[in-house]
């Protein structure tokens, strides 16, 4: 399958990467490249395309949608783009992955679900935290009825991005691009996370949204008058029963990707933490106790790579998320220091100190006493 990514900003990148190493976490026979890179600076994507190296590059999505050759089109742009692009994209034949939000009006998704349909194309949106393993694991311990009835819950996503007033605004700070603030851009994922794992329709919400920072720079620099909430937050009831809170804010000083999570049943609890990504802490109601507490109180299960056949088989099911990030920086590291025409480190001469020390460990072991190195 070959792809043309439209956008290409940081989700752009993320996705380029995503494509690139799935042979790696997934034992599969499935084939894609990226054959565009479409931004609309033309030296931004020659730049991209070739650092990355996909074949071709432009700044005409027309290009990417036209080509015979293109499979899918992955839409990282703007969110006032995305209807657009993706329309174009379907009535083409193309198969759909796009960025959250589809569009800024509801029946702009409502529209190209049909439009998909009817042209017999698939398209996926990138509410990509369902396919954390904690939260997989959370969704089956939830169908298995391991809660119960559920009872109430609690969902945060929480920024400090937009603490700082004289930062530029970006894209997604402004209503007349994003389509809204802070609820468009991470309350969208969390709506979906509630929606996904509660397995029920909202039935009310109470909403209240906030602007901390009324003036601030704008996208050009200039003193702008801010026109999208900042942070959002909501009490909700759904069909099922169940109430609710929902909190998204880009002004929580000291947070940084913090997406966390809370629902609780008439006989159990689960909670997730993004920042501690390897666990998730389930609590179940009937667990033996007596007056020491017992067995009683919240358990970490170690989700780490623990994905469904056929991922899971790379770099292992016991390895925790971040386990590969430091492979990445050694090699990186080894690269430019040749590039850069120094000594790189760990050095074999370090090496040698680490193996001094394991063979005179040895000879302690062996002779039952304390050896000098």
């Amino acid at each position: 399958m070959k792809i043309g990514i439209i956008g290409f900003g940081a989700m752009g990148k993320t996705h380029l990467y995503s494509v690139k190493n799935i042979p790696f976490f997934f034992n599969t026979n499935i084939k894609a490249e990226v054959k565009w890179i479409c931004t609309r600076n033309i030296d931004k994507a020659r730049e991209a395309a070739q650092r990355y190296d996909v074949p071709f590059y432009t700044n005409n999505e027309d290009d990417v949608i036209n080509d015979d050759e293109v499979d899918i089109i992955d839409i990282c742009t703007p969110n006032n783009c995305h209807f657009e692009t993706a329309k174009k994209a379907i009535l083409a034949g193309k198969h759909v992955y796009c960025e959250k939000p589809v569009g800024t009006e509801e029946y702009e998704a409502e529209m190209l679900d049909t439009l998909a349909h009817d042209n017999k194309v698939y398209a996926q949106v990138v509410f990509n935290n369902r396919f954390l393993a904690p939260v997989m694991r959370a969704k089956e311990l939830i169908e298995e009825g391991y809660l119960g009835r559920i009872l109430s819950f609690s969902f945060k996503y929480q920024h400090s991005s937009a603490l700082d007033i004289n930062k530029n605004a970006g894209w997604k700070q402004n209503k007349d691009i994003c389509g809204g603030g802070v609820l468009f851009d991470l309350g969208s994922h969390v709506i979906d996370l509630v929606l996904y794992l509660i397995d029920s329709k909202f039935k009310t919400v109470f909403g209240k949204e906030q602007i901390a920072f009324p003036k601030r720079k704008g996208i050009d620099g200039k003193e702008w008058e801010t026109n999208a909430d900042e942070a959002f937050y909501i009490l909700a009831t759904l069909e099922n029963g169940a109430h609710g809170m929902i909190e998204v804010s880009k002004i929580v000083t000291g947070s940084n990707d913090d997406l966390t999570f809370e629902i609780h049943g008439e006989e159990g609890s689960l909670r997730f933490n993004l920042m501690d990504p390897n666990f998730l802490e389930v609590y179940k109601a009937n667990s033996f106790d007596d007056t020491l507490g017992a067995y009683k109180g919240y358990t970490r299960i170690e989700c780490v790579n623990r994905y469904p056949s056929p991922g899971g088989v790379f770099p292992s099911v016991k390895a925790p998320v971040g386990w590969l990030r430091g492979h990445i920086g050694s090699y990186f590291n080894f690269l430019d220091s040749i590039n850069k025409n120094i000594a790189p480190e760990p050095s074999l001469k370090q090496a040698a100190n680490v193996h001094s020390v394991m063979r005179m460990a040895y000879l302690s072991s062996e002779l039952g006493k304390e050896v000098m190195i």
